[in-house]
C-alpha cells in the first residue's frame, strides 16, 4: 500500500522569505483509560480543538502566522498499561484516516505550515504502531512524514528494518521538505537528545527543526532544553519546539509536563518562551535569509563547515550497539523494550564502552 514516507517537495525552491514560527503549547487528552470507542471520539474531539485554536492564535496575530508545531501527545496522550496491539486499535490513527483529513483542513483553513505527531498505523505492519511527525503545507496536502527511530517503549522503524526500507526506501528516512520559508526537518521528543539525528537532517539540507515534545516543565534547564539549544547553534538551523501544557489522563501529576516551549535562533539563542498552561506566546519570526548568510561566512564559529563528516564513519560503523530487525520475527511485547536496553548495557560492557559498576 503506497503510503507519503519522506516528503512530496524535496526540490530547493529559488526565493524564500521571511516568516513567523509558532509553538502552540496546548493540553494533551489522554484516551489510555478509556475504551476504543470514547479513545477515537475524544481523539477526533482534539483534533476539532486545534482547529479552533490556531484560528484565535491566527486572528490574535493578524494573520501573521506561517508554522505551527503542536506538541508530541496532542491527540491522544500516550500509552499507559495497554499492549501495543491494543493501543494501536485505541490511539494510534490510520495514515489517511479522518484526523488527518481534518488536520490537513485545518491548515488549508488557516494558511499554514501545521506540524505534529501522533501515533501511527501502517498497513504494512498489522498489529502494532509508529510515532510519526507530520508537516501539512498551507493548500492541506500531507507533504512530510517522518517516523521516530528512538522510542524508549514503542515499536520504530529499526525494529523492522529490513522490511522498511525495502517498502519505503533508505533515502525518505530523514526527510527534509523545501518550503518558501526556508527547509523544515521534523525530530520527534527525545529524539533531540540525540545529535545524530538533527546532524543527519542539517546534511540534507535542513534549516528548521520542528519539534513535538512532551517533557518536564522547570525553571532550570533541563537535558533538553539545553539540546535545544545545542542542536540549533551546532547545525547553524532554527528550532521550533513545543511542549504540552499538561497531560490530561496521564498518570503522573498533570502539569509535571508544561512551560519551556520556545523559539530558538541558528545561534543558539532563545527567541521566545512560554510560560504554564495553555499559550500562543512562544512565536517569532524566522529569517531563513540571515541563516543563510551565517552559513555561508566562513569563520571560525561556522563549525558545521568545519565537521570532518567522514571522520566520524569508522567508528560509527564498527559499533553494533543496537542491532536493527529486532522485531522482524517477534510480537512485540512492552517488556521487550527494557530487556533488550539492559543486553545492550552488558554488550557495552563487554566492548569497553561502559565499564561496569562494581564496589559500589
Amino acid at each position: 500500500m503506497s503510503i507519503l514516507i519522506g516528503t512530496t517537495k524535496s526540490a530547493p525552491v529559488a526565493k524564500v522569505k521571511a516568516g513567523r514560527a509558532m509553538a502552540l503549547q496546548i493540553k494533551g487528552k489522554g484516551v489510555a483509560k478509556m475504551d476504543v470507542a470514547s479513545a477515537r471520539a475524544s481523539i477526533m474531539a482534539s483534533v476539532e480543538r486545534v482547529d479552533a485554536t490556531i484560528q484565535a492564535a491566527g486572528g490574535w496575530l493578524g494573520g501573521d502566522l506561517n508554522i505551527v508545531v503542536l506538541p508530541e501527545y496532542f491527540l491522544s496522550g500516550y500509552p499507559i498499561g495497554d499492549t501495543i496491539a491494543a493501543w494501536a486499535e485505541k490511539g494510534a490513527i490510520a495514515h489517511d484516516g479522518p484526523e488527518y483529513e481534518a488536520l490537513c483542513a485545518t491548515a488549508q483553513k488557516n494558511k499554514v505550515y501545521l506540524s505534529g505527531n501522533t501515533y501511527e498505523l501502517d498497513p504494512n505492519f498489522p498489529g502494532i504502531y509508529f510515532q510519526a511527525c507530520f508537516i501539512i503545507d498551507p493548500s492541506g496536502e500531507l507533504v512530510h512524514r517522518y517516523r521516530r527511530m528512538h522510542s524508549m517503549f514503542s515499536p520504530s522503524p529499526w525494529d523492522y528494518w529490513d522490511k522498511y526500507i525495502d517498502i519505503y526506501g533508505a533515502e525518505n528516512v530523514f526527510p527534509v521538505t523545501h518550503t518558501e520559508f526556508g527547509n523544515l526537518a521534523t525530530i520527534a521528543s527525545e529524539e533531540i537528545q540525540y545529535p545524530e539525528v538533527a546532524r543527519a537532517l542539517a546534511f540534507k539540507g535542513a534549516e528548521i527543526f520542528l519539534h513535538s515534545t512532551s517533557e518536564v516543565g522547570s525553571p532550570a534547564l533541563t537535558s533538553k532544553d539545553v539540546a535545544k539549544r545545542a542542536r540549533a547553534f551546532e547545525n547553524h538551523a532554527y528550532v521550533v519546539s513545543a511542549n504540552s501544557a499538561g497531560l490530561d489522563g496521564s498518570a503522573v501529576p498533570m502539569n509535571s509536563t508544561d512551560g519551556m516551549s520556545k523559539v530558538v535562533d541558528y545561534n543558539g539563542l532563545v527567541l521566545c518562551e512560554a510560560g504554564y498552561g495553555e499559550t500562543m506566546n512562544a512565536h517569532a519570526a524566522i529569517d531563513v535569509m540571515a541563516l543563510r548568510r551565517t552559513r555561508n561566512k566562513p569563520g571560525m564559529s561556522n563549525t558545521l563547515s568545519r565537521n570532518k563528516a567522514q571522520l566520524w564513519a569508522s567508528i560509527y560503523g564498527g559499533v553494533d550497539i543496537v542491532s536493527s530487525n529486532a522485531l522482524l520475527t517477534n510480537e512485540p511485547q512492552r517488556s521487550f523494550f527494557v530487556e533488550r536496553q539492559t543486553s545492550v548495557i552488558k554488550k557495552m560492557q563487554d566492548l569497553g564502552i561502559y565499564e561496569k559498576n562494581e564496589g559500589q
